[in-house]
């Protein structure tokens, strides 16, 4: 090496040494006491061979790759009906929300114009005035203030109950004619707010009777 240069061959040969061994690397594993002179020859068929090997045992690796897609596939699809089915029922569970609410917010009308219904019933039958009550059985000739003790002091304990204001006789009327010789019967009528009436004017026993 005349001048600190390396002849051309010699250049060459290094160079194609270290280029095969860093490209194969399974020269040192097949051959490891070859010279590296002789390494390229002999290892070639064999790093073929691994090769191959390898190349063959990715064969049915990538078959059931290929099985696995298809079965994910598969799934995918059996997804997508489901998820259409799935969007068809939310659809009529929302069109029968829907119609629920619509209901509903029209039972709430007609319940708030019932609850204005009873309040203006009540309060007309709280201004309403009318005889409520008919007594049979009054002699005609009856003077003086004997139909009103009967009311102020009788009716009340018959009835059990309590006026808020004293009661009166509004008219005396003759419900129909009597045969000759008999005094005809009088109804006086008594103006009662009807809030007042409960149940209790007939007691358990049966009605009140009584004889004038």
């Amino acid at each position: 090496m005349p001048g600190g240069r390396t002849s051309g061959k010699h250049s060459g040969k290094l160079t194609r040494q270290l280029i095969h061994s860093r490209t194969l690397p399974y020269a040192s594993e097949v051959h490891p006491t070859t010279p590296p002179s002789n390494m390229t020859d002999q290892t070639q068929g064999a790093i073929m061979d691994r090769i191959l090997q390898e190349i063959a045992a990715v064969g049915p690796r990538l078959e059931g790759m290929d099985n696995t897609m298809a079965l994910l596939t598969a799934e995918t699809k059996f997804m997508h009906v489901d998820i259409a089915g799935f969007q068809s029922q939310v659809m009529g569970l929302e069109q029968r929300m829907a119609t629920v609410e619509t209901h509903i917010t029209s039972s709430q009308d007609r319940d708030q114009e019932l609850k204005y219904l009873c309040s203006k019933l009540t309060d007309l039958e709280d201004r309403s005035r009318r005889n409520n009550f008919c007594f049979l059985g009054f002699p005609e000739n009856v003077e003086g203030t004997d139909i009103h003790s009967f009311l102020r002091e009788t009716l009340p304990k018959l009835t059990g109950l309590t006026f808020n204001s004293p009661p009166g006789v509004s008219k005396i009327a003759q419900p129909r004619p009597q045969a000759a010789g008999r005094s005809q019967p009088t109804s006086p009528n008594h103006n009662m707010h009807p809030a007042t009436c409960a149940d209790s004017l007939t007691p358990a026993g049966g009605p009140y009777t009584w004889t004038i």
